[in-house]
């Protein structure tokens, strides 16, 4: 489940707008407990994207505590060699659910790149029933090409928009959050024009994606996904893209999608090892 970010934890209303008839607070991460098909599930918050991690935690398990789940734990690293020498096998085995929080994308990947950490989650993924899920920089980490840097002041210029690989939870899928709230159009369809063969996919807050069998799509929560296809985009200009000058594109094929709708990713291909 990836989410856009300020997912409603029991607010009345939504963060950012009034939260419209039919959505319940809490939605989403209700939405994510139910995904186990466990009563009482063991579920893992990572929080080592954020700086304020020990508030995070006390945050979301709070929350899952009242949705009834009381089996949450916290895994947390400030550095790589953390990772490297935490062993996590027996954890990851028994989770559930694992949830990455928000914060900063690119310390995720640097920190759980290539470690036996994130190659056993992979494997259970692919192998077993587990649920992953994260939410704003936890969202984006998840997906390959992942965006770590460009915000609404550079995003209408050539290559502007950076880009590395994510945790290649979902490959071929570029995943942009606050989307809406954050004006992140340009900078999700710069990624597309020069991946073409990617989707990209730009969440609302309090909206998310649930991604079965590495390929389809469910939109839930209170807002809208934007969908954006680049596989019909006839011709670029890539020395162009070196410059720094307007961005454009053409023919890009474009969803907007809702609560309910579901949709088949066709470059996405399943994981494998």
């Amino acid at each position: 489940m990836v989410i856009g970010g300020k997912e409603n934890k029991g607010e009345k209303n939504a963060p950012g707008r009034e939260n419209p008839e039919g959505f319940a607070s809490q939605d989403i991460l209700r939405i994510f407990c139910s995904l186990t098909h466990k009563k009482y599930p063991n579920i893992e918050v990572i929080t080592s994207g954020s700086g304020e991690e020990k508030e995070s935690f006390a945050e979301y398990k709070k929350v899952f505590a009242e949705l009834g789940r009381r089996r949450v734990t916290q895994i947390h690293h400030n550095t790589r060699e953390e990772v490297i020498k935490d062993d996590l096998r027996t954890r990851v085995a028994k989770a559930d659910a694992v949830f990455f929080t928000g914060g900063d994308q690119l310390l995720l990947t640097s920190l759980y790149g290539g470690t036996d950490f994130l190659n056993q989650l992979k494997e259970r993924y692919i192998k077993e029933k587990i649920v992953i899920g994260g939410t704003s920089a936890g969202a984006m980490a998840i997906s390959t090409p992942m965006i770590y840097a460009g915000n609404q002041e550079v995003q209408q210029l050539n290559g502007e928009i950076k880009v590395t690989v994510g945790f290649e939870l979902l490959n071929d899928v570029c995943i942009d959050t606050h989307f809406v709230h954050r004006g992140r159009f340009i900078r999700l369809a710069q990624v597309i024009a020069t991946n073409p063969g990617c989707l990209g996919l730009g969440i609302e807050e309090d909206t998310a994606v649930i991604v079965r069998n590495g390929s389809e799509g469910e939109v839930a929560g209170s807002g809208t996904i934007i969908k954006i296809d680049g596989r019909s985009i006839p011709d670029f200009d890539v020395k162009k893209f070196t410059q720094k000058t307007a961005f454009s594109v053409k023919n890009l094929a474009v969803d907007i999608l809702a609560a309910g709708d579901c949709f088949i990713m066709k470059q996405a291909q399943q994981l494998s090892l």
